[in-house]
């Protein structure tokens, strides 16, 4: 993540003085190093609407005013930089307030009389941490939205796959790792001769008799393994001597950690279907 010189030289700068004549000097400053975008005012309470209307990249703050001091601005910024970044580099001649600006909030410190040379650094340094830490906001919100768009367009997907697995097949279900339907669409249970209530929570259900039992084993065996099938043909025998056949596919499912968590699959009844 790199910044350009123009981005830079167009970052939005504020000055607060109550000296004109170093509102003057750093404006002066600033114009000549390139910079084109500076504002000014030498009355501190204005700050706090002016940063809300115009969001800076960097204030620069006086710390002896009248009326409102730079530790009081600071104070009240706190709670009026929404981006939870303070981007304040104070001004001062006092070398004991460096320190207290420092634990107040304050970024950096530009001692007066100032040193030309040192101002433009120390301004040019904040800048390129403000608009790296800006840039990386921004950057994790697009992650973020676009995290959530993908999210939405998989459930749509899903949606989609389970409305034509519905159509294109008799039946289509779930279960939990324990083998529990949680899902089911069409009349997989009645179907399967498995009660109802095996929804409520009964591992798999209770089957009727009459099914292939070496069939049954098989697909257990693949379910245990927690391989996927596809077109399995089972069968029963009913009460009344007639034979149901039927073909299912499955699939297990797992967490993005690998952990398997059921099975899901579609299935239809082929015996009138021969």
């Amino acid at each position: 993540m790199m910044l350009t010189a123009t981005e830079i030289l167009q970052a939005s700068i504020l000055i607060v003085d109550d000296q004109e004549s170093n509102v003057m000097l750093l404006e002066q400053m600033l114009r000549e190093a390139g910079y084109t975008t500076v504002a000014s005012t030498m009355n501190p309470r204005e700050v706090f609407a002016l940063h809300r209307k115009h969001h800076f990249d960097l204030i620069l703050l006086d710390l002896q005013m009248p009326g409102m001091d730079g530790f009081q601005v600071i104070e009240g910024l706190k709670t009026n930089d929404a981006d939870g970044y303070l981007p304040v580099l104070v001004i001062t001649a006092q070398p004991g307030h460096k320190l207290r600006a420092l634990q107040a909030g304050a970024r950096d410190f530009i001692s007066k009389p100032f040193d030309l040379v040192e101002a433009k650094t120390r301004i040019r340094n904040m800048l390129e941490v403000r608009l790296l830490y800006k840039k990386l906001e921004n950057y994790n919100q697009e992650l973020e939205q676009t995290v959530q768009e993908r999210t939405a367009e998989l459930r749509e997907s899903e949606a989609r796959y389970r409305s034509l697995t519905e159509l294109a097949s008799d039946w289509y279900w779930e279960q939990d790792e324990h083998m529990n339907f949680t899902k089911v669409s069409g009349p997989v249970l009645e179907m399967l001769g498995i009660r109802v209530d095996a929804l409520a929570g009964e591992a798999g259900g209770a089957l009727v008799e009459g099914w292939n039992e070496a069939e049954r084993a098989q697909l257990q065996a693949t379910i245990s393994a927690r391989q996927p099938f596809l077109d399995f043909l089972f069968s029963r025998i009913n009460a009344d001597g007639s034979q149901q056949q039927f073909r299912v596919s499955g699939e297990p499912m797992f967490t993005q950690a690998c952990r398997f968590i059921g099975y899901r699959g579609v299935g239809v009844e082929v015996t009138s279907k021969k």
